[in-house]
């Protein structure tokens, strides 16, 4: 017996019996072998036959899709009960005969079986590499024979396999369950072997039942091969994606009267198994990824892509890089396979080129947006972007190294380059540059054409999320006077496309357009890196031009693991687009496309949803490793699963996930999906089986509080972050601040009365305008000691009691950082937290007195620190008149 592992190796086996004529009899099962159905489980038909008998006037209108289905499945089961003595095994007759009467009218029962019968034929689609093996074993003289449980009749079957991929199926036995009263499983292949007069060694058998077509026939000595449909893992993945796998489950979701799933359930599961074996667990998952996930997804918007342009009359497409190569390449074989005259081709554009070629030099406000779209650029680099050189902007000599991140030294920067003549000449001229070696670059590659300026339209393909290159693109084309409208077509938009169409340009979307779907739409866009990832093209962003227009491309710190998973991952895509076109070929044209009907856009947005909100165990552990780069200027790589966040992941919560920023996680679906609760608790809120709110605690909600002081001693309006308690029992927050010259910071850690343990809490800062942030960390006693307990007490170790809303305690960040001030900073907590009354009349801790004298001295200590150092001697004396002074009563 050979059990199937992946199909293509498989069936590569058994073309190699047949050629060596190692067997005498090629045995296939009918149902999910030789024909599979364009519907996810073979009950799901009856839906569909619902709508074609209202059509036709069989059924009344009440009998919505679901509820014939139940009727359907009811009756089979009524019927195989019902038969005593004869077995189990029925005719499509005997079902329909146990509907119950008056439903149906008064339509003959030959009608209602004619109308199964119909939609059957219309929904059932030849497999391909199973037709090729039964041509192969036709060329070698071998007998091929087909064995099925069924309730079709010899008449009914030679309908449904009458088709041109399988030619001729006159000399072709079948043995039914239901003509010899058994099933596959209980005795219909003994009568096979007796009636073929053959031994079992002869035949091979090829099916899809692990029992009936596989185990059984196995014992008896027929060569096996398990052509199974649906193994574990990929049924885990129609799971998420609230997919009903049992066979008399829930009603399908998804399904289009005409359709049914367009196929993708069964070809996704052959594109998943026509691997080959791989060399390591994390390229089988890359595969299955691409083949699975991304290839159904990918084909659809190539193929909505091609169809757009070949409605519009437009010959041509731009897919722009990094994600063209890939794009252009599926939309070239998407038109090909359909026969549309459209041709899509690569362009190097990329969201940095687009906004320096659209930046007006002379506006104060744009260049400061301009400086901080990079991601913690320094004043160096950003100068470096903008093709000035240090000496060029005296202003900032003495700020080269200091980090933009915050909108005090990024006005300060934007204020230096537009604040004289000079210098916005300069950058006019960067500028004009860009923009001319950019229009050469779209020159040369065809896409600023004569045709193109005769259409006044350049039609660009993206994955999309806000529209920016189209938009800036737009109006670097203004600026140069070319009179071309760029046009897009986006896997996705949120509400950022919303700039595009205020400026007049036309952007459709995919699976979501402006926003719309909403959940759609804020999924795909909250955590697009892996998408991206996977469609770039192995090789660094465009950061500009040379003056021939050849692109110049910004360094990549891809590691070669990554880089060979990326390209299985794009194999397995290309894989399943492959197999969806030779079914396209195959059909002569009556393939369903994936372009127009909005079931087919639903379906596919739902399996990258899913994949999105929950990743597996095993695509964590892959995908989590790979790395980001920020390249707008800046060297920054970070992975996508961020190490500082992997000890935080036991005290997180679903809320907590959705509170995180683009920066602090590019995929919180992978830090769910490294802790089995919050996994489960994750997929029970995107799943819409729980509100997010029950991971919540009781009564009034309430918040960590972050105030920051700056060097004019000033309190600034406090940063707030909602506090949960997980299933763990402990509670996270994150909070982040910026201003140029803050000092210290307060932190009402849980927002009400509670005793609080403090597990650690760490800063990461910017300090003195260096680019390398600092992280600083509280999490031991001796951490705790010696901070300022505004409203609130230190208990000892590192537990504190706060006895108001507004109860802080006080972490002294420049200090600790040992600069003046510091210019942003991003605060963690991880604690834990036992609420008390609001009312504040609940009995206290006792307090450590031997902590509370080592924190009162360790605050004394620092307070003399600060006095010497900022006066010295005299510093000092002043600071023990004052304390004096306040023992004394005198508060003068």
């Amino acid at each position: 017996m050979t059990k199937q592992v992946s199909g293509g190796p498989l069936l590569d086996n058994v073309h190699r019996i047949i050629a060596d004529k190692a067997c005498t009899v090629l045995s296939l099962d009918i149902f999910d072998t030789v024909l599979w159905r364009r519907v996810p489980r073979p009950a799901d038909a009856f839906a569909l036959l619902a709508s074609r008998m209202r059509d036709s006037g069989l059924s009344p209108q009440w009998v919505t899709d679901a509820t014939l289905r139940r009727m359907r499945i009811a009756a089979e089961d009524t019927a195989r009960r019902g038969r005593d003595a004869l077995g189990t095994e029925v005719s499509l007759f005997d079902v329909w005969r146990a509907m119950p009467d008056g439903v149906f009218g008064a339509a003959p029962l030959e009608k209602l079986v004619e109308a199964e019968l119909l939609l059957e034929r219309e929904l059932t689609v030849v497999d391909l590499d199973v037709a090729e093996i039964v041509k192969a074993a036709r060329k070698q003289d071998i007998q091929v024979v087909l064995v099925s449980d069924t309730y079709f009749t010899d008449d009914q079957l030679a309908r449904l396999l009458d088709r041109p991929e399988l030619g001729p199926m006159e000399g072709v036995r079948i043995f039914r369950s239901n003509q010899h009263g058994t099933a596959k499983a209980s005795g219909l292949w003994e009568i096979v072997l007796r009636d073929l007069g053959r031994s079992p060694e002869q035949i091979v058998h090829i099916g899809d039942h692990e029992v009936a077509d596989h185990e059984v026939p196995g014992k008896l000595g027929i060569r096996t091969v398990h052509y199974r449909r649906l193994d574990d893992d990929y049924l885990d993945v129609l799971k998420r994606e609230k997919e009903p796998v049992q066979p008399f489950g829930d009603h399908a979701p998804d399904l289009d009267d005409r359709h049914g799933d367009f196929g993708l359930t069964s070809l996704r599961a052959k594109a998943v198994h026509s691997g080959v074996p791989f060399t390591t667990s994390a390229l089988d998952v890359a595969w299955r990824y691409g083949a699975g996930v991304l290839g159904p997804v990918l084909t659809g918007f190539a193929e909505w892509a091609a169809w757009k342009a070949h409605e519009a009359g437009t010959r041509r497409l731009w897919c722009s890089m990094r994600e063209g190569e890939l794009l252009s390449r599926l939309i070239n074989e998407a038109a090909a396979a359909r026969g549309w005259d459209v041709h899509a081709a690569p362009v190097w554009l990329s969201r940095f080129v687009t906004s320096l070629a659209g930046l007006d030099p002379h506006d104060t406000a744009a260049v400061h947006a301009f400086v901080r779209t990079g991601y913690r650029l320094t004043v160096r680099q950003a100068l470096s972007v903008l093709e000035l050189q240090p000496g060029d902007v005296p202003g900032l000599a003495t700020e080269l190294d200091t980090v933009i991140d915050n909108g005090d030294i990024a006005d300060r920067v934007a204020r230096a380059l537009t604040e004289t003549p000079h210098l916005c000449n300069r950058l006019a001229v960067t500028v004009t540059a860009a923009r001319e070696r950019m229009i050469k670059s779209l020159r040369d590659a065809g896409a600023l054409d004569d045709e193109a300026l005769a259409a006044g339209e350049l039609t660009l393909v993206d994955l999309g999320w806000g529209g920016t290159i189209q938009r800036q693109l737009a109006r670097a084309l203004e600026i140069a006077r070319i009179d071309v409208r760029p046009a897009g077509l986006y896997l996705a938009t949120d509400n950022r496309a919303e700039r595009v169409y205020m400026a007049g340009l036309r952007a459709e979307g995919y699976l979501a357009q402006a926003g719309h779907p909403a959940h759609v739409a804020a999924t795909v866009t909250r955590s697009p890196e892996i998408v991206e990832q996977c469609v770039n093209a192995l090789c660094g962003s465009l950061i500009g031009y040379t003056e021939e227009g050849a692109p110049v491309l910004g360094q990549t710190a891809d590691s070669p693991s990554q880089n060979a998973e990326r390209r299985t991952v794009q194999d397995g895509v290309l894989a399943f687009q492959r197999m969806w076109n030779r079914y396209v070929a195959a059909s002569g044209g009556a393939w369903p496309d994936l372009a127009r009907p909005r079931a087919a856009r639903d379906r596919l947005a739902r399996i990258l949803v899913a994949a999105l909100e929950s990743p597996t165990a095993d695509e964590a552990a892959v995908f989590g490793n790979w790395t980001h780069e920020d390249n707008f200027g800046s060297s920054l790589v970070t992975t996508l699963l961020p190490g500082d966040l992997k000890p935080a992941v036991p005290y997180l919560s679903p809320g907590d996930l959705d509170d995180l920023n683009m920066r602090d996680s590019f995929w919180p679906g992978l830090l769910a999906a490294s802790d089995t609760g919050l996994g489960a608790m994750a997929r029970a809120v995107a799943d819409g089986a729980i509100d997010a709110a029950a991971f919540d605690p009781s009564g009034e909600k309430y918040e960590t509080r972050l105030r920051y002081r700056t060097a004019d001693d000033r309190w600034h309006e406090p940063i707030r972050r909602r506090v949960r308690i997980n299933h763990n029992g402990l509670s996270f927050s994150r909070l982040s601040f910026e201003h140029h010259d803050t000092v210290d910071i307060s932190l009402a850690i849980p927002g009400r009365p509670a005793i609080v343990r403090v597990d650690w809490i760490e800063a990461k800062v910017i300090a003195g305008g260096r680019q390398r942030e600092r992280v600083l960390r509280w999490d031991k006693p001796e951490d705790f000691v010696g901070l300022h307990y505004a409203d609130c007490r230190y208990l000892g170790g590192n537990l504190m009691e706060f006895d108001t809303f507004y109860a802080a305690v006080w972490l002294p960040l420049a200090r600790r950082a040992g600069v003046p001030a510091v210019s942003s900073g991003q605060i963690t907590i991880a604690f834990a937290m036992l609420p008390q009354s609001m009312t504040g009349m609940a009995p206290r801790m006792p307090v450590d007195r031997k902590a509370e004298r080592s924190a009162r001295a360790a605050r004394l200590t620092d307070r003399l620190r600060e006095e010497y150092r900022a006066a010295g001697v005299k510093g000092v004396a002043a600071g023990a008149g004052r304390v004096a002074r306040r023992k004394l009563g005198d508060t003068t």
